[in-house]
């Protein structure tokens, strides 16, 4: 009878112990952090143009902790989607925010730069190896398409988008591609590139919960039209991924 009551005993502490310590764990969530819905915000609102909205936003995300460089670097990576005009203009109204911050005491984070490439392969290889990893699909050859059609922009592509951008790391993969998502959906008229995209942001793990934000995001920060047509693709690289 003791060793029974003993045995029981043990059982219950061990118990006690585990759920004490699975409650210190951070739970996983699956809803967009506070930083990923401001670089959504900073991103959809540099593409669009629409300047008043990006100061907003910008302070917001500031306020929710992303560094200045974070900033900085989702503002210079979607320049390769919707051109240096609207990333210059990005760029100089955070210049705008950060220095109304300073005036007012508020002394923001630079956050870490960019570390060094150290690789001695070419950066075509690089950048093929990092979209085949986005992708999860390995690059077939001969090139099809606007590749075989016009060969130096696909060059372009994994030369400077996805070796000299991609391979930066002061954003992740995720963001980087909420970023892209972001843009893609702002500028519209390039469905099949945002599918491309959504599929890859699921392939870095970001979740459909997640990207259902990114949607309400979207129609916040641009329009219901560009929402709608976003969540109608979505729609379509969910079925296809079930």
């Amino acid at each position: 009878m003791k060793r029974q009551k003993f045995i029981i005993l043990l059982i219950l502490t061990l118990f006690c112990q585990a759920s004490m310590l699975y409650a210190g764990q951070p739970a996983k969530s699956d809803s967009l952090s506070n930083k990923e819905k401001g670089l959504v915000n900073i991103a959809a609102t540099t593409a669009s143009g629409e300047l008043t909205k990006l100061k907003d936003a910008l302070n917001k995300g500031l306020d929710h902790g992303l560094t200045t460089n974070q900033i900085k670097e989702g503002i210079i990576h979607l320049y390769a989607y919707a051109g240096f005009p609207r990333s210059i203009r990005g760029l100089q109204t955070l210049m705008e925010v950060l220095e109304e911050r300073r005036s007012k005491g508020i002394n923001d984070r630079t956050g870490a730069e960019a570390s060094p490439i150290r690789n001695d392969k070419t950066k075509y290889d690089r950048g093929k190896a990092i979209l085949e990893k986005l992708t999860g699909v390995p690059e077939r050859e001969p090139k099809t398409g606007y590749a075989a059609f016009a060969p130096t922009i696909e060059v372009f592509l994994k030369e400077h988008l996805f070796a000299d951008i991609f391979e930066r790391d002061v954003l992740s993969y995720a963001e980087r591609e909420l970023v892209t998502v972001s843009v893609l959906a702002s500028i519209g008229g390039v469905e099949p590139m945002l599918k491309s995209h959504l599929t890859i942001c699921l392939n870095v793990g970001l979740s459909e919960e997640k990207l259902q934000q990114f949607v309400s995001i979207i129609e916040v920060s641009v329009g219901k039209k560009e929402a709608m047509d976003v969540q109608k693709i979505l729609a379509k690289v969910l079925a296809a991924k079930k």
